[in-house]
């Protein structure tokens, strides 16, 4: 295969998450605890802070939430995840599928939290990973940080060109970057010009479909 190990995003690679949790998770939060920023996020504006400078970023610098007030975040996002289930894109799950039975490793580095990554997959009959590096994992080996990737190549004896980063945000891109790995931008979750713009003149692959991910990998 042209790659051993398959290092996927979870939300907006995986699942159609943003849309249909996070972003209403948001909205929720500011309700309640910042009423006069409730109407003033649409979703392709959530979706760009998430892109560039982060989460954190937006709900710190932007928001304005202490650091009591950012684990009291933490704790809503959680409980609200907990009752929602994203779906899975179509084809993904023969995607993974494929790419296992032909040797390949298959890994999740995502900001979400591992038991709802577990949680996803088995829900969408989606085939077990071989590693997951959630939100829980320590702070300084969450992306952008390159440490997972490293990880990664200790444990399965890999080389940098053996491992395809895929991810729809820059943190992703600047992990497969910082330990010099390929990296596929997935475009297929929704269309912000702005990110798309980026992905497409620093990239080394911009995928619309999940059927473009299967054709980049040769299944």
């Amino acid at each position: 295969m042209k790659y051993k190990c398959l290092v996927l995003d979870h939300d907006d690679t995986v699942v159609n998450s943003s849309a249909t949790i996070h972003f209403p998770s948001f909205v929720e939060y500011l309700k309640i605890h910042r009423p006069h920023l409730a109407d003033k996020y649409t979703f392709e504006e959530y979706i760009l802070k998430n892109f560039h400078p982060g989460i954190i970023s937006l709900f710190v610098d932007e928001v304005g939430l202490s650091e009591d007030e950012l684990a009291d975040e933490e704790r809503f996002w959680s409980d609200f995840v907990k009752g929602h289930v994203p779906a899975a894109y179509d084809g993904m799950a023969s995607l993974i599928e494929k790419f296992k039975a032909n040797g390949g490793i298959v890994a999740v580095d995502s900001h979400s939290l591992t038991e709802y990554i577990r949680r996803d997959y088995e829900k969408n009959s989606l085939p077990t990973p071989d590693v997951i590096y959630g939100w829980d994992i320590p702070k300084d080996m969450r992306k952008p940080s390159p440490k997972t990737i490293y990880d990664l190549m200790e444990r399965f004896s890999l080389t940098p060109s053996e491992i395809l980063v895929v991810d729809d945000l820059k943190p992703g891109y600047d992990m497969a970057r910082g330990a010099g790995v390929d990296f596929a931008a997935a475009g297929w979750a929704y269309r912000v010009p702005e990110i798309e713009e980026f992905m497409r003149a620093n990239c080394d692959y911009y995928l619309r479909s999940v059927e473009d991910l299967g054709e980049l990998l040769e299944l």
